[in-house]
């Protein structure tokens, strides 16, 4: 399934993308794409009412926001591809390198980002998001990981480099303002991902092509994450992991822009969607 949430800011309410393209409105099944969605059987009710045509049809234009409510944490891994790690000048870390993101960050595929007050390194970062619907808590292997996964979506995990790396302290600070992290526009349910190791990303800025690389570049797999993230920390349902990003974010390209309002940035992940994000000033 592709799940999705979809009205203002503040006021959206779940949804499904139909086969046919038509989006259906789950509000009788749940009252929001949430961690309590995700962990009991919100899932199989939702999958039963599409596949039986007992949603109605979500009438008219709207808005898509992100495709889960306030997730509870966002877990990210830094340096995750080789590309990335070489064009940053890092070295390929022996262990995955994780910081947090706060979970206000989040907004709809589409809604504007903004350029925080005084910054002049803001940049951009298609990454896949894996989305928990268990509890990861001390796994005892990898493969454990696998049945904890509810989905994947798209994350622009825009990053204020100067923040980050220049002024001291760790990394988060350059990760958490408002409106850095895009995220959607759907929730695709796992059994829709073949092989979530092989998906290609891609990032636009203004027409061009930034970043193209594929998940199967990654350092650390997936479920990889997912187990070593578990030695440190409990993961939950409605738990997002930001799994990293390839070359090409303008940190690695000398002389190439950092984002500025009025730019356009457009993220693509095979299977997963296409997010559109016109560029802001915050005020």
């Amino acid at each position: 399934m592709k799940l999705l949430r979809v009205g203002p800011v503040g006021a959206e309410r779940p949804a499904a993308l139909a086969g046919d393209g038509t989006l259906r409105d789950l509000s009788g099944i749940t009252a929001d794409i949430d961690a309590a969605f995700l962990a009991g059987d919100g899932l199989d009710q939702a999958r039963s009412a599409l596949e039986g045509g007992r949603l109605p049809v979500v009438e008219g234009p709207v808005r898509v926001g992100p495709p889960l409510a306030r997730p509870g944490k966002i877990v990210c891994v830094g340096l995750n591809y080789r590309d990335h790690a070489a064009e940053t000048g890092a070295e390929p870390p022996a262990e995955p390198v994780l910081f947090m993101k706060a979970p206000n960050t989040v907004v709809g595929p589409d809604d504007e980002v903004l350029v925080p007050r005084g910054s002049v390194k803001t940049d951009y970062e298609v990454e896949l998001a894996v989305v928990l619907g268990g509890t990861a808590r001390y796994l005892d292997s990898p493969e454990q990981a696998r049945d904890l996964i509810a989905g994947y979506a798209i994350s622009n995990d825009v990053s204020e480099r100067e923040f980050q790396l220049e002024r001291g302290g760790t990394w988060d600070k350059g990760k958490s303002c408002e409106t850095f992290n895009p995220f959607g526009p759907w929730l695709v349910t796992a059994d829709e991902i073949a092989d979530p190791q092989a998906l290609a990303l891609r990032l636009w800025v203004d027409g061009e092509l930034r970043q193209d690389g594929s998940t199967k570049n990654m350092i650390f797999g997936i479920e990889h994450v997912i187990w070593y993230i578990s030695r440190f920390m409990v993961l939950e349902p409605g738990d997002v992991i930001n799994t990293g990003t390839p070359a090409g974010v303008a940190l690695g390209r000398p002389g190439e822009p950092y984002l500025r309002a009025g730019q356009v940035v457009e993220v693509e992940i095979e299977g997963l969607g296409r997010q559109r994000q016109t560029v802001g000033s915050a005020e």
